[in-house]
């Protein structure tokens, strides 16, 4: 990916007029892009590894770099404070990337690390938006990036029983393309797709936009290899077993404080011969969630279910031939987005169900246009963003999580803690939320907001998320539902685990970790 932004270079978007018109009318911006500096503009703290740890590292693994074209591309996540960093001429980086080929080598590695006082990043696609992979060496002398990019073989499928090991390099499209080879997909899209990894998809229980259909990537998951400083272990095996705690609830979600994945075992589904879609209008926020409700606590089988508030639909229908919805009959409500999959009778029959249910909620369908534009754009809002920092407007987005009764108080307290934040710095917000994901009992919300850049804008953002951070924990929501934890989010686990919950974090950091070499200062509170 670009170093200073989202994605391929060659994939970067321009900002249309309708959207530029929406950008003066409501937050008064119209200027021009401003260029920010070449990475060869850029200078990167100091190495702090000596040759002779250089040496000793490249007689570990043959793959070790130090120079700053490899250590500016490993120097953080794609968070806005992320992006924003990159907007200025000094950055943080790891102190050297190595890259090594096995697990034989981690070992050896993490014990060399251990031994040298120097901490160690795991890195798959460095897609992070909650600060999961910034170079932070902590109490350590030194931080280096382990990249894990050469795991990246499907080492086995097993067509009958539907299981998969892939290493925990492989990126999304490379998972799909293996997977595809024998017939089966895995179904796990995440805006991040095109250049997570699994290792990354694992490390924090992400969860894709088919989750209603195939369930998060942590439900997915049937076992776990990882190297840890004080050995490798090897989770899982039987679908089911009572054989005490799952130990591999452990690091789903450990973000590579607890070791360091290398394959994941994964529940796959053969390649479903149909698609099809529908798209849904209804007259307000909580009569669509309502209706979503509904779909979730029935069991309506589709695999995509969406529904974007009045202010997300309107923006969208600000490039209505993107959408495919008709402006008139949408405006002033809510947009739906529903997909399902299976064989011709299967998917039919899960679509009219769903569509019963959604009519019954006040629903108005709008055939499936609008679904289908949502799925050939899903991936495209990131450089979205870019181009909006570029003109000095920020934008960033929340996720949380809550039950369907407390749905409607948390977002109204979410939207007001962004609204009153971004105020004080003197700039009006634009606050867009959708539904994401859907259980039997409750649901996620996404947030996006938009905002005026004022003179110093990391401070200024990073003020503003600790206020709305407080004002979800407060508002009975999780801290995040699918961006993972981090540094960013790690000031309110305590909140959200308790202080019992904290101490078995710690207990086990120090089991697996006892020199705290991995990952510092991310997620163990």
């Amino acid at each position: 990916m670009r170093w200073d932004g989202w994605g391929s270079p060659e994939a970067a978007t321009e900002l249309s007029e309708p959207i530029r018109a929406l950008l003066s009318q409501v937050l008064g911006v119209s200027g021009d892009a401003v260029a920010a500096p070449a990475a060869t503009e850029v200078e990167l703290s100091p190495v702090r590894l000596t040759d002779t740890d250089l040496e000793e590292l490249r007689g570990i693994v043959a793959a070790v770099s130090s120079t700053d074209g490899d250590r500016l591309t490993r120097s953080g996540g794609k968070s806005t404070l992320d992006l924003l960093r990159r907007k200025t001429r000094t950055q943080d980086a790891p102190d050297c990337v190595v890259e090594p080929a096995t697990e034989e080598e981690i070992s050896e590695l993490l014990r060399w690390c251990a031994d040298s006082r120097v901490a160690v990043v795991p890195f798959g696609g460095g897609t992070s938006v909650v600060g999961g992979v910034d170079p932070e060496a902590g109490a350590m002398r030194a931080v280096i990036t382990l990249d894990l990019r050469r795991f990246d073989q499907l080492a086995s499928i097993d067509t009958v029983s539907g299981e998969a090991v892939l290493g925990a390099g492989v990126t999304g499209p490379q998972a799909e393309e293996l997977l595809s080879a024998h017939g089966f997909s895995l179904g796990h899209f995440p805006q991040s797709f095109q250049f997570a990894t699994i290792g990354g998809f694992a490390a924090t229980r992400s969860s894709g936009q088919a989750s209603a259909g195939y369930g998060r990537f942590d439900d997915m998951v049937t076992g776990l290899r990882v190297v840890t400083p004080t050995g490798i272990l090897d989770l899982g095996g039987a679908p089911k077993t009572a054989a005490g705690p799952d130990l591999r609830q452990l690091f789903l979600g450990s973000e590579g404080t607890l070791g360091v994945i290398t394959s994941v075992s994964l529940r796959v589904h053969r390649i479903a011969p149909v698609t099809l879609y529908d798209a849904w209008h209804f007259p307000d926020f909580d009569s669509g969630a309502a209706a979503l409700r509904a779909v979730a606590q029935t069991g309506g089988g589709p695999t995509v279910m969406r529904l974007s508030d009045e202010a997300e639909t309107g923006v969208n229908l600000t490039s209505p031939d993107k959408i495919g919805a008709d402006t008139e009959t949408t405006s002033g409500g809510c947009l739906a987005i529903t997909t399902f999959e299976g064989t011709e009778a299967v998917a039919r029959a899960r679509k009219e169900l769903t569509g019963t249910l959604m009519a019954e909620a006040g629903g108005t369908s709008l055939g499936d246009a609008g679904a289908q534009a949502w799925e050939h754009g899903r991936f495209n809002a990131p450089y979205l963003r870019d181009a909006l920092l570029a003109i000095g407007v920020g934008c960033e987005t929340l996720e949380t999580a809550t039950t369907w009764s407390n749905l409607t108080a948390l977002k109204v307290a979410v939207t007001a803690a962004l609204t009153e934040a971004i105020g004080r710095s003197g700039s009006p917000a634009l606050v867009l939320c959708h539904i994401s994901h859907t259980y039997p009992t409750g649901a996620s919300l996404y947030l996006t907001v938009v905002y005026r850049c004022g003179d110093d804008p990391i401070a200024e953002w990073s003020a503003v998320k600790a206020t709305v951070s407080q004002a979800i924990v407060d508002s009975g929501g999780t801290i995040t539902h699918h961006h993972a934890v981090g540094s960013d989010h790690r000031p309110w686990l305590s909140a959200e685990i308790g202080d019992v919950g904290s101490q078995v974090l710690r207990a086990v950091k120090s089991a697996l970790d006892p020199t705290g070499i991995l990952n510092p200062g991310k997620l163990i509170p």
